[in-house]
């Protein structure tokens, strides 16, 4: 666990989404304790028609810049952990690569630790 899926429009360079991968992954090892080598990541580009979000949803304004992460992890992190996590990925992107934190939407799916294999066919949190 964390699985990350990374959603952002088409053209961004190499760069930039690698930026954006590293620090979501930085912000989960510093906030919810993610092991520094447990990085799992899709980075999925997406044309104008294939990325639709509202652009004043609760009255933030996001640009075509906007960028929705969804993460996918084993339950039992507390509100104030996940909020400090939110608050140091918007400031970790923004920093690098200059991602708006208006334009940065996270969404976190927990699962129960038995929902997961890392391979070999095996449920290794059940075990």
């Amino acid at each position: 666990m964390p699985l990350v899926r990374i959603s952002l429009r088409a053209g961004k360079s190499a760069e930039y989404r690698r930026a954006i991968a590293d620090g979501i992954h930085r912000a989960m090892v510093e906030t919810l304790a993610a092991p520094e080598h447990d990085r799992f990541q899709v980075v999925t580009e997406h044309d104008a028609d294939g990325l639709i979000y509202d652009p004043t949803y609760l009255g933030i304004q996001r640009s075509d810049d906007v960028v929705l992460v969804q993460i996918t992890l084993s339950a039992g992190r507390k509100p104030p952990q996940k909020r400090d996590f939110m608050a140091r990925a918007a400031a970790l992107l923004a920093d690098n690569p200059g991602l708006r934190p208006q334009d940065l939407f996270i969404n976190l799916v927990e699962v129960a630790w038995e929902n997961w294999s890392f391979g070999d066919g095996k449920a290794q949190y059940t075990e």
